[in-house]
């Protein structure tokens, strides 16, 4: 299985939250895990964090043709790498601190898929 389809979603997806959380931080955070961003701090960092998404966004973009070059199989190393984390912060924001808010569970639902997703393309390429 090639990657091209992988890179497409991922690109969508976090296109997506990336730019809500850095034009709008409070409302992605609170639609997660249903806590407040009440520091500068926060938002910056919340800021941050959409920049980094919308840039692995672009990076899954522009690799949508490379099939299973080298950089494709790096690129699609990194995604599951940041899919587990994802899995694993958001599981221990719901179970270990008990946050939660409407999209918690689908988000951890949909980056285990996605996980999922890039070990089978990581497997084929292999």
């Amino acid at each position: 299985m090639q990657f091209r389809s992988l890179f497409i979603a991922t690109a969508i997806l976090e296109a997506a939250t990336g730019l809500g959380l850095f034009l709008s931080p409070s409302a992605p955070v609170a639609f997660l895990i249903d806590a407040p961003l009440d520091t500068d701090g926060g938002f910056i960092v919340a800021r941050i964090a959409g920049g980094a998404l919308f840039s692995l966004a672009v990076a899954c973009w522009f690799a949508r043709n490379d099939g299973q070059s080298r950089s494709a199989t790096g690129l699609g190393m990194a995604i599951l790498l940041y899919n587990v984390a994802v899995v694993g912060v958001f599981l221990y924001a719901g179970i270990g601190l008990g946050l939660s808010g409407p999209g918690l569970w689908p988000a951890i639902m949909l980056h285990t898929v996605l996980a999922i997703w890039c070990l089978v393309c990581l497997r084929s390429g292999l």
